[in-house]
């Protein structure tokens, strides 16, 4: 059996939990690798995915035998089929953030479920911690995307609008990755003062531009912020942006295990404060399989950074109307310290 789902049997059965329907679908490619629709189950006896006839082949081809997952065609299924699945199962768990109310009541009928407990987040917990694998992934995902900001650096001219430059980002990780870990965010003048703008046919002209951006390799995304300017850069700007970055540096000097988030953003939201700005999200978030992930770092967050976490620090100062400024990487957290795996120049960049 593999590790993953190994993992999770031993996890249920410390919590007196006989079996479990896995719906989300982020939740089942980490635990086994598929990407087809369908729900996993593990039972008392065995490790189940259902889906149908037009996915067979396909998971058929994910799995190995190491796995030990056994797959379903639902259409096949008879009803003492799927009551039968968790016979002898007094409390079966189940994503509860997930699963809706109508899917709940669905579950409990066709599966005859005695006990449906919740899971309290558990497999979400679980991939906050990164093995070997997922960060190598990470890392290569982030690496393309520095190479992506370097070419995107050449490609720019005064004139092309927001929406020019966002398609270029995306054909560039459609080329060199599995495309986009989420919406690209170019956003030039006063649209820079929306953390997160959608590009439009403004044409870039003189002043700032931000460029949010992230790609995917084997299901792993890259998150990442530069903000540059067009011509020279205004006193304003400038000193916002020394700002900003003064306490991006500094809460990559501070990320380590056993660090609280709140502390981290407690900091940055103080400085803010002191020179008249607001820190008006969190600080940062988790990178994994999703673009957003547990844990949160912000002032309202109770998290404890540990060693292979991968997180985003972010901070950023907006004024609405005017400009934005924001600065990220991608973070992985180490015993000593932490290592930002985006590494494209931070320093002033003008073009």
């Amino acid at each position: 059996m593999n590790r993953k789902m190994q993992w999770l049997r031993n996890k249920l059965l410390s919590m007196d939990l006989q079996g479990m329907i896995v719906s989300n679908p982020v939740n089942i490619r980490y635990l086994t690798n598929i990407q087809a629709e369908g729900i996993l189950l593990v039972t008392r006896k065995e490790n189940i995915f259902l889906t149908d006839s037009r996915y067979i082949e396909d998971v058929h081809n994910t799995l190995t035998l190491f796995d030990e997952i056994v797959v379903y065609d639902m259409r096949g299924l008879s009803i003492d089929d799927y009551e039968n699945f968790f016979m002898f199962c007094e409390n079966v768990g189940f994503e509860e953030n997930y699963v809706t109310y109508a899917k709940y009541k669905e579950y409990m009928h066709r599966f005859k479920i005695n006990n449906f407990v919740e899971t309290e987040n558990m497999i979400e917990k679980q991939r906050m911690i990164k093995d070997e694998e997922e960060i190598e992934s990470i890392q290569k995902a982030c690496k393309v995307t520095d190479d992506c900001f370097e070419y995107i650096l050449g490609y720019i001219k005064p004139g092309m609008t927001e929406k020019q430059i966002a398609r270029e980002i995306d054909d560039y990780y459609y080329k060199n990755a599995e495309g986009t870990s989420f919406d690209t965010i170019v956003a030039s003048g006063e649209n820079s003062s929306k953390p997160h703008a959608v590009p439009t046919d403004r044409k870039i002209q003189e002043k700032d531009i931000i460029t949010d951006m992230g790609c995917k390799i084997e299901g792993y995304c890259s998150d990442m912020t530069r903000t540059f300017f067009v011509g020279e850069i205004p006193e304003e700007m400038k000193k916002v942006y020394d700002l900003v970055l003064k306490n991006q540096v500094q809460t990559l000097n501070d990320m380590r295990e056993g660090y609280s988030t709140k502390m981290l953003a407690k900091m940055v939201d103080n400085d803010f404060r002191l020179n008249n700005y607001d820190l008006i999200h969190a600080l940062g978030h988790g990178v994994g399989l999703d673009i957003h992930e547990s844990p949160i770092i912000s002032t309202r967050s109770e998290n404890i950074l540990k060693e292979n976490m991968v997180v985003t620090d972010e901070p950023g100062i907006y004024i609405a109307g005017q400009f934005g400024i924001r600065i990220e990487d991608t973070v992985l957290i180490t015993k000593g310290g932490c290592e930002a795996l985006t590494k494209s120049n931070k320093e002033y960049v003008v073009i």
